[in-house]
């Protein structure tokens, strides 16, 4: 089985410089986890007739917003089609009730689309969008103390009844060797203390982070590149896109890659296989 989570940085706009459906085509993920993907479902007239497609948009059009694509023409012995058993929109209602996730100046985050999860028979996959802290870090504490703390509580909660993927956009490299110039980045937003720390709840909670299990250490290998400066050809970048699974998954880890090479936005996607 093979998972595809890709920030589109707004799905028109990669569709409209015709490089969305081909790489679909081309890698023919079972699942496609989107991100950011700034529009409603049919705006972008896409054409992807073997796939269903579920979609948590944001209220403010044209921002965030998140979609799942299952892969529905799959039809040999060896596999059976995927149906969701049930799509789940946004945290629960009793996490943003707990964690008091309202509006904060800048929205609410529980009408951003942020979040998005589908069971399956064996799994629950959670694609998500985390907030930006902000150049001025005037979100991250939301992000610290709210966000962070309920989303791995909606994870764990999921987990109690199967395993957990969840992927998508953490807007936080978790570790030096997850950006290409981390001590000048120190303190930043994306690079706080607190956005780490919050990684590293995640992995003390017992998900793993699938691309370092297979390779655990060294820099180069990123996921978002700013416009600025020709970062994408330096490779002057930072990973802060992931996928995270549940421990009871990882002897079905088969490959867990970067596609560094596609373009269309400036994030690239990240993929997973399993057994």
């Amino acid at each position: 089985m093979k998972i595809v989570s890709w920030n589109v940085n707004g799905i028109r706009a990669v569709h409209k410089k015709g490089l969305f459906v081909p790489f679909i085509k081309e890698v023919e993920p079972d699942i496609l986890c989107l991100q950011e993907t700034k529009a409603e479902q049919g705006q972008a007239e896409i054409d992807l007739p073997g796939y269903e497609e579920y979609w948590n948009s944001a209220v403010k059009k044209g921002y965030s917003g998140t979609a799942i694509f299952v892969r529905t023409n799959i039809n040999t012995k060896e596999r059976k089609e995927l149906k969701p058993i049930k799509v789940l929109l946004g945290l629960p209602e009793s996490l943003v009730s707990k964690y008091k996730l309202v509006h904060d100046g800048y929205g609410d985050p529980s009408n951003e689309g942020r979040v998005i999860a589908a069971e399956f028979d064996d799994f629950f996959i959670i694609n998500v969008y985390t907030p930006n802290s902000k150049d001025d870090l005037s979100r991250l504490t939301l992000r610290h103390k709210q966000w962070d703390p309920a989303f791995l509580a909606y994870a764990k909660e999921l987990e109690k009844e199967k395993p957990v993927i969840f992927c998508g956009d953490l807007n936080v490299a978790h570790t030096e060797e997850d950006l290409a110039n981390p001590k000048a980045n120190e303190g930043e937003h994306g690079f706080t203390k607190e956005e780490r720390d919050g990684v590293d709840a995640i992995v003390k909670a017992g998900f793993v982070d699938s691309f370092r299990h297979f390779t655990p250490k060294g820099n180069g290998h990123y996921t978002w590149w700013t416009h600025w400066a020709n970062a994408r050809a330096r490779n002057v970048g930072w990973r802060i896109d992931y996928f995270f699974v549940s421990k009871k998954l990882v002897p079905k880890l088969k490959k867990a890659e970067i596609l560094a090479g596609v373009m269309g936005s400036d994030h690239c996607p990240v993929l997973i296989e399993l057994q």
